[in-house]
């Protein structure tokens, strides 16, 4: 009897944890149905609208800054520097002194040339009187006014030896930095610093030659540097090469650029906008919303939900929408924005946060609290 009891009771035991067992079994199978009906939760995004938006036409091109006017100071005599009048990176105006070389010779030999030339004078105005009484032929006033001139070419080619001795700037303009020291002896045609004129500077830019259609001189120009405050400059084009180069079929444009806070200087790379006379309606959306990828560019466009699942209808609030990828083909970027070609039309939602966890048809809640508010000519902060 006690073992039939014992048998009962494991049976019992069994029992209730195969019900038990049973039981969860049923829950997990219901929870999972009730899943399959719902689908996963909804992604929380970000999104925008596609804006048409009129953009200037423009080309788009890699130019260098050079100087209107720009030159290395060099020494047109040789001798040994006795004074430096200015210091690495001044503005210096025309003419000004820069640096002087010795001259001590030159001028002890001035000094006795301009005595040559006195006693000259003296002997031509004594002769031109004498020669006025009939006291001497006129042959030997000939004689001492010839005197006289060779002294004064004399004086003059000293003086312009001195003068030779001290250089000047040729324009105005900011120096560079300086290669010379009192007491260095110069030979002629020694780099003394680098001088540019750059209040207006010169942007030279290379065009493809099927490119050339309608650019004129004149036409304005958009130069951008990368990482300056400083939006864009505004130019125009002064300059285009009557020839095209044979290896690149590109041709060479220099566009003037008005530069007076000095931002832009000799050597450095800018982006070129040349621009067009006319102007293009582009679809725009924010360039954060096109995802990127090796079968194409697309975008995920936001719809109302037109399926029958079990999913609530709002999420905290948010109603529970469905997105849509969408193929486009992409065009120039200005700014935070690119233009579509073709795909999108103006007016449609797109994702523009959360986008690379989306697939298409997948369930998603919008929420704007924060928005990028993208711009033509963002202006970020340098931190």
């Amino acid at each position: 009897m006690r073992y039939v009891l014992a048998i009962l009771g494991v049976l019992l035991v069994v029992a209730g944890l195969v019900g038990i067992k049973g039981s969860q079994i049923g829950m997990l199978v219901a929870a999972g149905k009730a899943f399959e009906r719902t689908g996963p939760p909804p992604e929380v995004i970000s999104t925008d609208v596609s804006q048409s938006q009129r953009w200037e036409a423009s080309i788009s091109a890699v130019g260098s800054v050079a100087p209107v006017r720009g030159v290395s100071i060099s020494n047109d005599a040789a001798g040994i520097v006795s004074k430096i009048y200015f210091e690495s990176g001044a503005f210096v105006q025309a003419g000004q002194p820069l640096v002087e070389l010795d001259a001590r010779v030159e001028k002890a030999q001035i000094a006795s040339a301009r005595a040559r030339m006195e006693l000259a004078a003296l002997s031509e105005r004594r002769s031109r009187s004498l020669v006025a009484s009939g006291t001497i032929p006129q042959s030997q006033l000939d004689t001492d006014d010839s005197s006289l001139r060779a002294a004064k070419a004399d004086v003059g080619g000293l003086q312009a030896e001195v003068e030779r001795k001290v250089v000047r700037a040729p324009f105005s303009g900011r120096l560079g930095i300086r290669a010379v020291n009192l007491g260095q002896y110069l030979s002629p045609g020694s780099t003394l610093t680098d001088l540019d004129a750059i209040d207006s500077v010169y942007v030279d830019f290379t065009l493809p030659q099927r490119r050339l259609q309608g650019i004129t001189i004149g036409m304005p120009i958009h130069a951008m540097l990368e990482g300056a405050g400083h939006s864009a400059w505004i130019g125009t084009i002064t300059a285009i090469d009557p020839s095209v180069d044979s290896v690149t079929r590109t041709i060479r444009i220099r566009a003037t650029v008005p530069n007076g806070d000095e931002s832009l200087r000799p050597g450095m790379f800018v982006t070129v906008s040349v621009i067009l006379p006319s102007s293009d309606a582009v679809v725009t959306v924010p360039a954060t919303a096109v995802i990127h990828a090796s079968y194409g560019d697309s975008v995920f466009v936001v719809e109302p939900r037109t399926d029958s699942s079990d999913l609530h209808a709002d999420v905290g609030g948010q109603p529970i929408r469905v997105v849509r990828q969408q193929f486009v083909r992409v065009g120039s970027s200005r700014g935070d924005f690119v233009s579509i070609l073709d795909g999108l039309e103006a007016g449609s939602e797109v994702v523009t946060a959360g986008a690379f966890k989306l697939r298409n048809a997948a369930h998603v809640t919008v929420n704007n609290s924060v928005h990028l508010n993208p711009e033509l000519a963002p202006h970020p902060d340098n931190r």
